[in-house]
């Protein structure tokens, strides 16, 4: 392996090159961008890698399938994209039934409104002198507010309206609490309270997820009329495909890493060629638990290909982790584990790409620098919005830290990423960015990151080292 120490550092595609894709939520809108113009320079890539939602974008990109993430039906460019990530459907019944009972309650409250324009109204037929019509104006309002507030009108209907939005609320909490078991294909005892059992994590990645399984389906089966199978058996016919094209020019090694909330400890699920691989997987581990924590997806772990792509768009808190029954063959013994993504786990993912024998990494993350002085801009005050920031910050000074880190590791480590981005990692619909003063969207992202590609990455380094042999030849 080439080391830092050696005199020539330039990009060289007799290297051993990898694509570490990091980030969460609409990250992957950037990174689609930067494999377009990937694709289209002919930059050639050894092993793709990727944590977060960017596992998504290295599945697709192993087996030549990155079209269907930029590609103007594709997943990044959808109007769906815009739902991605969305409320958990029992929340969103229970939200607009809560929302309807303080509707109700707020309904003795339009009389008031009515009797003080009644009153304003009268104040001015006085003035005109009408008296006659400004008398007959209140007394028609007294009648009407009586009636109104009589035992049968409203003292009445508004209880009985409050109550049953409110029966609907718990009754759809108890439906999702239901449906969410009965669906979950490995179950778990979890200890969790009253409002853990009826709320749960506020956001789903389910309409993601299935967009992903359905555009890596429509890879796998080509032109074939065929019917998607369950997940694990797509995970497996994904495995196949891989391997056994491996090699062939634009299917490339894979490299996944999730994190085990029950270990404490990430799980790394690899494809590796057949040089790599038994080095790669013998490794030893600080703690002695290799074979605990790495997955051969061409052996026993193929089981959990699809498993391990389902973890990473769990980000953490904001939704429920991925339960995972491991193979009872393995270390595991059959165990049920809770999977999702770190978002501190890009220093691990380098850690494993060298130790895969890449010589030099391509990392791709939608984190802009860290910030300067006199950048300072309104904090967000929803949930969504306030999760993004914290995500966005807190895998800005990771990337930092893991770069720094691994500098000694590889011959030359090329970093693209955006020198603004106003998305955060929750915000698919869009969002306003003060800086320009406009409506930014996950689309304009995916050409951000076109752009990007093309004037850090392939003009100054591919296209340099291009014009650099061609002298030496």
């Amino acid at each position: 392996m080439i080391t830092p120490d050696s005199p020539d550092r330039q990009y060289s595609t007799r290297l051993r090159t990898a694509l570490v894709l990091s980030g969460s939520g609409t990250a992957g809108a950037y990174h689609a961008g930067v494999l377009r113009a990937l694709h289209e320079a002919g930059v050639r890539v050894d092993l793709v890698a990727g944590r977060g939602i960017c596992a998504a974008g290295a599945m697709f990109a192993a087996v030549d399938g990155g079209q269907r993430l930029w590609e103007k039906d594709g997943i990044w460019k959808s109007s769906a994209t815009a739902r991605a990530y969305g409320w958990r459907r029992p929340l969103r019944f229970t939200g607009a039934a809560l929302v309807a009972a303080a509707a109700f309650l707020c309904v003795p409250l339009v009389p008031v409104a009515f009797g003080v324009v009644a009153g304003i109204v009268g104040i001015l037929l006085t003035m005109a002198g009408l008296k006659d019509a400004s008398g007959a104006l209140t007394s028609a309002f007294a009648r009407w507010l009586d009636w109104l507030f009589s035992p049968d009108v409203l003292p009445t209907i508004i209880p009985r309206l409050v109550f049953v939005c409110v029966l609907v609320a718990v009754a759809t909490l108890a439906a999702g609490v239901a449906a969410d078991y009965l669906r979950q294909p490995a179950r778990r005892r979890v200890r969790r309270g009253a409002a853990g059992w009826f709320v749960g994590a506020p956001l789903t990645a389910d309409s993601l997820l299935d967009r992903c399984a359905t555009e890596l389906w429509n890879l796998i089966r080509g032109a074939a009329p065929v019917a998607a199978p369950a997940r694990r058996e797509l995970g497996r016919k994904y495995v196949e495909l891989l391997n056994e094209n491996l090699g062939q020019p634009g299917f490339r090694e894979l490299l996944v890493v999730v994190h085990d909330m029950d270990a404490r400890r990430d799980f790394v699920f690899a494809l590796l060629a057949d040089s790599e691989r038994a080095r790669f997987f013998a490794r030893p581990a600080p703690d002695g638990g290799r074979q605990a924590e790495a997955f051969d997806l061409a052996a026993i772990g193929r089981d959990h290909a699809f498993d391990a792509l389902a973890a990473s768009l769990r980000v953490p808190l904001a939704t429920d982790p991925q339960l995972v029954t491991l193979s009872a063959e393995g270390p595991w013994r059959g165990e049920t584990h809770r999977l999702c993504d770190r978002p501190g786990s890009v220093a691990r993912v380098l850690e494993e790409v060298a130790a895969a024998g890449v010589e030099q990494a391509i990392i791709v993350s939608a984190a802009p620098p860290a910030g300067r002085p006199h950048e300072l801009s309104s904090g967000r005050g929803d949930l969504r919005g306030r999760t993004g920031e914290m995500l966005a910050a807190h895998e800005t000074a990771v990337l930092r830290d893991a770069v720094g880190a691994c500098q000694g590791r590889f011959a030359a480590i090329y970093l693209i990423r955006p020198s603004h981005n106003p998305l955060g990692p929750l915000d698919f619909a869009g969002v306003y960015d003060e800086r320009s003063d406009r409506q930014h969207g996950v689309g304009e992202l995916v050409d951000r990151g076109y752009e990007d590609a093309y004037r850090q990455f392939i003009e100054p380094v591919v296209a340099a080292s291009g014009e650099r042999i061609q002298v030496q030849s």
